[in-house]
């Protein structure tokens, strides 16, 4: 399969490996390519959100606000992302922007591919099996971030 750089990443992404060359291509043309500098904000907690995001290149800390009382907060760090990885999702379930819970921030220079939730839940409709495979693949996704942000909570 002859590959551009955007269908490469999403073959070596954990979410889209061993999807279809028809499904790579069609979601490949859903994204665009965003680069980043070491601690660039790619979205803030508490931002309204619609995007998906692949993690082409660099490391990408998954962080959450927290209030430690007596006027204090603090940032807790949910889940430290790198190459192949997705963030973001809700907006593929839920089928409308939500409010994002973490903000993702990078720490070593980074590219990104970005590409609308709803866009990606239109394709799933269209194909049944492809959709199936996509959600059951969202699910496992969101419990492995949850079981990470129990885990950083807990050792505050």
């Amino acid at each position: 399969m002859e590959c551009t750089p955007v269908e490469r990443c999403l073959v070596e992404c954990e979410f889209f490996k061993g999807l279809s060359e028809e499904h790579l291509e069609a979601v490949g043309k859903l994204c665009d390519v965003q680069e980043y500098e070491p601690g660039d904000v790619v979205f803030h907690q508490g931002d309204y959100g619609e995007q998906l995001y692949v993690i082409a290149e660099g490391q990408v800390y998954l962080e959450r606000g927290v209030d430690l009382g007596d006027r204090k907060t603090g940032t807790v760090v949910i889940s430290v992302l790198g190459k192949g990885r997705l963030l973001g999702s809700w907006s593929t379930l839920l089928g409308e922007p939500h409010i994002l819970m973490c903000s993702a921030v990078t720490q070593k220079p980074s590219t990104i591919l970005r590409f609308r939730g709803p866009d990606l839940r239109a394709l799933m409709s269209k194909n049944i099996t492809l959709g199936f495979t996509l959600m059951e693949r969202l699910c496992f996704l969101l419990r492995d971030r949850v079981q990470s942000a129990y885990g950083a909570l807990e050792k505050i």
